[in-house]
């Protein structure tokens, strides 16, 4: 046991782990990976244990931006720094808090009255965006907005956004929006690769731990005889996993169900004059649509819900040579294994994208049998 870093631990909803000494965390990690996978023969992987994140969706509350009350949603504990977050994003929250005369019209979630909901920031290496989520429903918005337009003229994120949603929903994110500064595109660099993503979309929030684990994916796949071989990237997002590594394979096709990342995926593509992948927009449950070249090897990142049933069925169906699952989900990873029958486990590796909290990144490569 330790003493934690940041004032706000045992308060604030977020970490749950900064009491533990950080090697433990790995091992607590690594055990509960290794009860699912039935293997303790696996890669650890970590970097920065704190000032890592590049997003933070926070809630408003009169004095300013925080998160929610751990065991009390509806209670928003106020964070002047957050430690986990990368150094960026601290001076963009300094930022806010300062700005913003108070009280603030903070949106009450019990009462559903008030303006302000939520500040979405985020700081990748190369860029920065704010967005500020507006509740359409209350009559003073009209005042929220000059006071966001005079702080975008302030500001020093390269981006801010006004994001609208009605009083009845707790998402942070909406399509209903316009952009006060800057583009509502950010950039990120991985492995020498530019790709853009849209500010509303998502992306890997630790810039380190994500490019090692790509690192690491092209890797792995680079053991195998490819060059004749197409790649499924399934939950492809924008691109990410299909782009690098594409040169590896003589066709990718990426599977994606959110029209905003295709059309990202696609600027990716084209950003990157890749010309032996497509990017297609399809729920991956009807991946049975498609038709894939021979011989197939498959990635697959889906999100914490894991893969359907229907997914998994027809994978084992188009029996790909070699599955690369990356998994955000250790319990949902430890569901869907056992359903690949034809499969079994070649190797297993953990990157703890998430220091200071209960979640991690895995990456099992699956091989099919008698091949």
């Amino acid at each position: 046991m330790r003493i934690p870093l940041c004032p706000y631990f045992g308060k604030c909803g977020g970490c749950a782990a900064q009491h533990i000494e950080y090697e433990d965390q790995l091992l607590n990690k690594k055990q509960a990976l290794a009860s699912v996978i039935g293997s303790e023969d696996i890669q650890v992987f970590s970097d920065r244990e704190y000032f890592y994140r590049n997003r933070m969706d926070m809630a408003f509350h009169p004095e300013g931006i925080g998160f929610r009350k751990k065991g009390d949603w509806k209670v928003i504990v106020p964070v002047e720094r957050c430690a986990i977050s990368n150094e960026r994003l601290n001076e963009l929250v300094a930022e806010i808090t300062i700005f913003f005369k108070k009280p603030i019209d903070a949106f009450y979630a019990v009462k559903r009255i008030g303006t302000f909901c939520y500040a979405v920031i985020r700081t990748p290496a190369e860029n920065s965006s704010i967005a500020f989520v507006l509740n359409k429903d209350s009559t003073h918005v009209d005042e929220a907005l000059l006071q966001i337009k005079a702080f975008a003229a302030k500001t020093s994120a390269d981006t801010v956004l006004v994001v609208y949603i009605n009083s009845k929903s707790g998402f942070s994110i909406s399509d209903d929006y316009f952009v006060v500064k800057g583009e509502d595109q950010l950039k990120i660099t991985y492995l020498g690769t530019p790709f853009v993503f849209s500010v509303q979309g998502f992306f890997q929030n630790n810039d380190v731990m994500a490019e090692k684990m790509h690192q690491y994916v092209h890797d792995l796949l680079k053991t195998y005889d490819t060059s004749s071989g197409h790649l499924l990237d399934l939950y492809g997002g924008v691109g990410t996993f299909g782009i690098l590594n594409a040169s590896l394979f003589k066709s990718v096709t990426t599977v994606e169900s959110f029209e905003g990342c295709v059309e990202a995926a696609r600027k990716n593509i084209t950003l990157n004059e890749v010309p032996n992948i497509e990017a297609i927009l399809l729920d991956a449950k009807n991946l049975k649509k498609l038709t894939f070249p021979k011989p197939l090897f498959v990635l697959t990142d889906p999100p914490r819900s894991g893969m359907h049933p229907k997914t998994i069925q027809h994978l084992q169906e188009l029996r790909p040579k070699v599955i690369v699952y990356v998994s955000c989900n250790v319990d949902q990873l430890g569901r869907d294994l056992p359903k690949f029958k034809n499969y079994y486990l070649k190797s297993a590796a953990l990157f703890d994208l998430f220091p200071q909290t209960n979640h991690m990144e895995s990456v099992i490569e699956l091989r099919i049998k008698n091949q």
